[in-house]
């Protein structure tokens, strides 16, 4: 069985990590790494596939940075020409990037099986792009492995046509591995923290960075006002250019309780996130690696994919619009004393997604 799958951005990278593992203990499995370029610095790529052990990328595709239209585009050209030429039996995709769009119907342009790892997730805003990132490539998947099951229930509401599995996510038995291998990690050290004395904080989406400068601003307000809370700052490449064509980097770098690091290897990110008091972000999968850490998260979104972090009591939605929402969040906001259930799985997605895979691939051989 020849399997390519597609990445191209940090949480490909991560998802791809244990479904790699779990192919490769099948000698009957061809796996093979394309990756699109759409991220491409060290920081951002590399050092990813070094922390887990992956090995190189055995296709790059070099695309790199451009408008969502073009890099999507060149994606997609490039991607195809790969496929045709190759004769894959499925092309896997991971999460919700331009890499995963363009991955997917490059797949359904050469008529070759697609399936998509982390299916069904839904924040019903459709000015996200990674909303319309996951609905397209929901609706033409073959193979659609869910990581939860509020997001069966929404693949199935939206009566998709491809084979809905309930896998699980991998991030349970990704973060574990994490901080097993965090034992080892001195960022704490090289930063001079102890731990549970800072608030850890991540900005990168586009509407609170180059779509919107109020939004930046605001966030940017909020920092200054939390004058007697470190915060610690791993700053993704297009929040330091906005702040940057904002002109907000010299405030900025005034304010004696922001700590502004580069990007971090995952090791180090969940090491960090794990020691610290409470976490404020627009990522998706920094709201879900909080949840399983067990650290209070501060959401800068109005509305979030990850709907069980918040019914749950341990994620709190407070937009991007108000600086004091923010404020009385990090100064005030506690979670309401639930435990976190077991709603990401047991940690066995990688397992469950490469044996539906082997046994659809192979009903679907002899039935050729």
């Amino acid at each position: 069985m020849k399997i390519a799958s597609v990445v191209g951005a940090r949480p490909n990278f991560i998802k791809l990590a244990p479904v790699h593992k779990a192919l490769a203990r099948n000698p009957e499995i061809e796996h093979t790494i394309i990756h699109t370029g759409q991220h491409y610095d060290f920081e951002m790529s590399e050092i990813f596939f070094k922390e887990f052990k992956l090995p190189k990328p055995d296709i790059n595709l070099k695309v790199g940075s451009g408008t969502p239209g073009y890099q999507t585009g060149e994606m997609i050209k490039r991607i195809e020409k790969v496929l045709l030429r190759s004769g894959f039996d499925l092309v896997m995709v991971y999460g919700d990037t331009n890499s995963t769009l363009a991955g997917a119907l490059a797949a359904v342009g050469s008529k070759t099986r697609l399936a998509h790892v982390e299916s069904g997730l839904r924040s019903f805003d459709r000015r996200m792009p990674e909303e319309t990132n996951r609905v397209l490539t929901d609706h033409i998947s073959n193979y659609l492995f869910a990581s939860t099951r509020t997001a069966v229930g929404n693949l199935r509401k939206e009566s998709v046509q491809g084979d809905i599995v309930y896998s699980g996510d991998l991030s349970v038995e990704i973060v574990d591995e994490a901080v097993r291998a965090g034992a080892k990690s001195d960022v704490l050290d090289r930063l001079s923290l102890e731990p549970k004395s800072y608030v850890l904080l991540t900005i990168h989406r586009v509407e609170n960075t180059t779509a919107s400068p109020h939004n930046l601003a605001t966030i940017i307000k909020a920092i200054k006002a939390l004058k007697d809370t470190t915060i610690v700052f791993p700053i993704h490449p297009r929040t330091l250019k906005a702040i940057k064509d904002s002109r907000h980097l010299p405030a900025l770098s005034r304010c004696k309780n922001l700590r502004m690091i580069k990007p971090l290897g995952y090791v180090d990110f969940v090491k960090l996130a794990r020691n610290a008091s409470k976490i404020v972000t627009d990522s998706g999968g920094v709201q879900k690696e909080a949840f399983l850490l067990k650290v209070p998260c501060i959401t800068t979104r109005r509305n979030t994919e990850w709907v069980e972090t918040v019914d749950l009591g341990w994620n709190k939605l407070v937009g991007s619009s108000d600086a004091q929402a923010i404020i009385e969040a990090v100064q005030k906001w506690a979670p309401v004393g639930k435990k976190p259930r077991a709603v990401f799985g047991q940690g066995k997605a990688s397992a469950i997604v490469r044996d539906r895979i082997v046994s659809l691939l192979e009903s679907k051989i002899e039935e050729n």
